[in-house]
């Protein structure tokens, strides 16, 4: 799993929502709102448990993605709903999806680091 390319991606939801908002264009919610469907949830929930789901970092990691997609999820809910105006609130500075965004990228940072150790007995 390449997790710089994971958060790269993630942090393009924002660009992809903003687009959205911008052009007036419905997202696929129902798939944004899972955190079981991108590459890195795939992972998370497959190869990944099995190599590192011993890991506090990893364990933290599903959680704090899973908060992702929950908060991703209700900004694409909004858009499609063309509450525009409550859409960009929820991609704010300091909004929950922005905190989660943070969240999920640290975390994955640190389980970067984290996976250089050697695996605890």
């Amino acid at each position: 799993m390449n997790l710089d390319e994971a958060i790269e991606r993630h942090t393009a939801w924002k660009v992809v929502f903003r687009m959205a908002i911008e052009q007036r264009k419905d997202v696929d919610a129902a798939t944004i709102g899972r955190d079981d469907c991108c590459t890195l949830g795939k992972w998370l929930h497959g190869d990944g448990r099995v190599q590192y789901g011993e890991r506090p970092l990893f364990s933290k990691l599903v959680g704090s993605h899973a908060n992702f997609h929950r908060n991703a999820g209700a900004v694409a809910d909004a858009i499609n709903a063309k509450r525009y105006d409550e859409a960009e609130k929820l991609l704010g500075v300091w909004s929950e999806y922005s905190d989660a965004s943070l969240d999920v990228i640290d975390t994955i940072e640190a389980l970067k680091q984290d996976m250089l150790c050697p695996a605890p007995d």
